[in-house]
Order: structure tokens, then sequence, then C-alpha cells
């Protein structure tokens, strides 16, 4: 989705310019108190006086971080707010998405709902923020409630004119991003935001700093924004059909995890971490839980779970093996291409993403096509289901294999700790050795107990085992 041109005015700029000026003088003139919205800005706080304005005379702002994401709902409305930011169609649509739920907004949200009550019963508490031409820079959504219970006014803080616009996009993140405010940004609109601030020169720490995160984080964001762009794309069908950016909006602790197991082995593996990346997309995509989801690892790929339970339609997708080497135009040199796994994985998760899209998208498609797609996406599922069960079964198995090595392990350490101990206690006459020889025996039963099972295990004994019996024999025991 682009933004449009931040430097075009709404219809009646110059006549709500005029009018702003008016209050602005009329707030001045008066005698008393009148009231500021002070903001952060620069190394000096900002004080901007606040006016009433009839609600007709301000615009929803079409650059508001806050349903940035939620734009792409509708491709058609927001084609028309893109042509006509401040057009009666347009404003409508924004209206409508301030109201509506961030993660679907095809449904009303009840946040809005909570706020419109609020008003109703104790009217506006904190005054919106608007530019010197009418359009709302914070308060968007207050703007829509107060609309809903047929308010005709709406308190607002005025930014001086000389602002531009990238001064006004900075003010309104500034303002949504601190603590205090009742409403976040949804997950998709904070990386939006981040994308916007790095597209206006912000470097990696200055932006991470803005949105009080680490550096670190703010490149995993970047990453997550990027996959998500590029599965969109992906996604499109010959319908015209794709996959929105709030389709992944609970998707941020599935792909954050994602994230850091594909940063981990990308280096040593990078096929591997392909396979990965795209199995677990299709896996989050086609709604597992985020523990299922985790079963989707290195061991899920080398032990090639999902190949066994795939349906005929959706095996072998990518059409044979993948050429060695893909040219690179222009430089006349090549580099080698994704292995005949990578890109059969590719292919498998496009035939899912798009089946997706064309189920959620608002193109309509034939009854054969919608039969195809549902097909399509039950058989993925039923298929990444029986996968994910024998990976989390096997999982189960090689964690009970490796629970009493484990646990020995963690003895000796223990062991190790106790020797040092003792060293002290006697350096400082301090060693209770009544309780140290009951100690002791106590270990002497255990490691009994340990031996007895441990000579049970079939085949011949290695050194460690055959040590443990030996000297368990020694002291009298019976292994």
């Amino acid at each position: 989705m682009t933004v449009h041109n931040a430097s075009q005015l709404p219809p009646r700029a110059e006549e709500i310019s005029r009018l702003i000026k008016e209050r602005l003088d009329d707030v001045r003139s008066t005698g008393g108190t009148r009231e500021t919205v002070t903001l952060e800005w620069g190394s000096q706080p900002l004080h901007v006086e606040v006016i009433d304005l009839p609600l007709t005379d301000v615009y929803y702002n079409p650059e508001t971080h806050r349903i940035r994401a939620q734009r792409g709902h509708d491709p058609e409305l927001d084609a028309e707010l893109e042509a006509e930011p401040y057009g009666e169609a347009g404003q409508r649509y924004l209206g409508e998405l301030l109201r509506a739920l961030p993660s679907d907004p095809g449904k009303p949200d009840p946040a809005f709902e909570t706020l419109k009550k609020d008003l109703e019963e104790f009217g506006q508490n904190d005054p919106g923020l608007v530019t010197h031409h009418g359009v709302l820079v914070n308060g968007n959504t207050r703007a829509a409630a107060l609309r809903a219970i047929r308010a005709t006014s709406i308190r607002v803080g005025v930014l001086p004119a000389s602002f531009t616009s990238r001064d006004v996009s900075a003010v309104e993140l500034a303002l949504q991003l601190r603590k205090d405010n009742k409403r976040d940004y949804s997950y998709i609109n904070r990386l939006l935001a981040m994308e916007e601030q790095a597209a206006l020169g912000h470097t990696p720490m200055q932006i991470a700093k803005e949105f009080r995160v680490q550096e670190k984080t703010y490149h995993q964001e970047r990453w997550i924004l990027s996959t998500i762009r590029e599965l969109i794309d992906r996604s499109t069908t010959p319908e015209g059909a794709k996959l929105r950016l709030v389709d992944f909006e609970f998707d941020q602790e599935k792909l954050k995890e994602l994230e850091r197991l594909y940063k981990k082995i990308s280096s040593a593996e990078p096929d591997e971490a392909e396979l990965i990346k795209e199995m677990r997309l299709a896996g989050i995509l086609l709604d597992f839980s985020k523990t299922d989801v985790r079963h989707i690892d290195q061991n899920f790929v080398k032990q090639q779970y999902l190949a066994e339970t795939l349906p005929p339609a959706l095996r072998d997708l990518a059409g044979g093996s993948a050429p060695a080497e893909v040219a690179i135009p222009g430089l006349g040199i090549s580099v080698s291409a994704a292995s005949s796994r990578v890109a059969e994985a590719r292919a498998l998760n496009d035939r899912i993403i798009q089946s997706l899209a064309a189920r959620k998208g608002t193109v309509q498609v034939s009854e054969e096509r919608k039969t195809e797609v549902e097909a399509v996406l039950s058989g993925a599922k039923a298929a990444f289901d029986t996968a994910i069960d024998r990976a989390g079964r096997d999982a189960r198995i090689r964690k009970r294999k490796q629970l009493a090595p484990a646990r020995l392990a963690e003895a000796s350490a223990f062991i190790d700790q106790t020797t040092d101990e003792l060293v002290k206690a006697r350096t400082s006459h301090s060693l209770d050795e009544e309780a140290f020889d009951d100690a002791l025996v106590q270990l002497r039963r255990s490691l009994t107990k340990l031996a007895r099972q441990a000579g049970r295990v079939p085949g011949e004994p290695g050194d460690g085992v055959a040590w443990l019996l030996s000297a368990v024999t020694a002291e009298g025991g019976r292994p």
C-alpha cells in the first residue's frame, strides 16, 4: 500500500484555516487561563492552544499510523482514498476503519463502543490535535466516536502553521507511543511506523529509542515486516486477490520465534533455514498454535514428516528439480539456486497462501475455484496436523531419553560444588560432620538404586555403568 501525497490539502483548507485563526484570536483576546496542550518537540516543550472546532470542519488523517495496515481491508475503497484522501468516500472509509476491530476490520471494535459511552456520559476529557488546515493529527478515533453520538464539535490543540508534513507525522508518532496512551497501535501498525521512520532517514538506534525497544528488536521487526510483504506479494491469485497486512495481526510471537530460529541456523545451514521458514510460515497461516508451530524445526525437515503426509495433489509442486545455478542479469555471473526441497517448499507455501487469499479476499471467484481452494486448505491442514503430531511425539520420546543423562550431569555439577563447599567449611572449621556423614549415607542409597536400574539395561555395560556396578558391589551393595 502506498501513502498519498502528503502535500495534498483538504478541499476547504483555506476556509478552515481562516476559521481556526479567528478562533485562536478569540481565545488569545479573552481574559483568564487559556487551555493548552504540551508536546515534546526538540529540546523544548511546545505549548499549543486549544479551541473548539465544528466536527464538520475537521478531517480524518489519511496518513494516521493507527489504521495504516487496515486500509488494505477493502482494496476498492482504499484506491478511492488514495486518489481523493479528503473526498467523501475516502473520509467515510477512514471513519469505518477507526470504528472497526484492528485485527478484523469487518467487525466492530468493543473498545470503540466503550469510548462512545464514555464520551456520552463524561464528555471529551482530552483535546485532540489538528493542523492549521483542519486535519486531525491526534484524536481521529475520538472524532469518529463524537460523530457517532451526534456531537457537533471537538476540542483540539492547533499545531503551528510552520509545521511540515514530516513534523506532523513525527508528532503523531510521539503522541501514540507515549505510555499513557489509552489505545496502543496494533502490531502491524507499529511495524509500519518503524518502516516509515527508517524511510525518513532515522537510524536504527534512533528508531529503537523512540519505540522504547532494543536495537536488535528493531532489526527483528524489520525482518518480520519484510517477510510479511514478501508473502503478500506471493499470495496474489489469478483473480487478483491477495493477503492483507491485517491477516498477520495475531502472529506476532510466532513470527518472532521464527526470526530467532532462522537467524540462528541460516549462516551455517541456509537451505535448512529456508525450509524451516517456508514450512513454519505455512503452519502459521494455517492457524496452528504457537506450541504446534515450534515442532516445525530442524528435526522436522530432516525427518521429512510432511512429505509422508501430503496428499498427492500437493506433492512435487516445484515441477522437478531446481536449477543448480541462477544467472544474475547484467553481471555475467551465477550463484547457487535454492535446492529442490526449498523450491518445493516455496511452491507448496505459495499454493497455500494463494488459496487463503482467494478464500479471504473480496474478489469474486467461481464455485469450481472455491471447491479447489477448500480442497487445498483442508488437505494441507490435515497433512500439517499429522506431521506436527508425529514430530511432537518423537520430540517427547527424545526428551525422555535425554532426561536421565541430563539429571545425572546436573547431580555431578552439584557434587563438584559440594567439594568446593567442603574445602571452605574445613578451612573455617564450620563443617557439621554428623550432617555431612548422614548425607553421604543417603548418597550411597541413591547410587545403589541407580546401579540396580542401570544394571538392567540390555547389552554390554559401558565404562560408566561398569564403574557404578563395581563401586556399589565393593561397598557391599547388590546392584
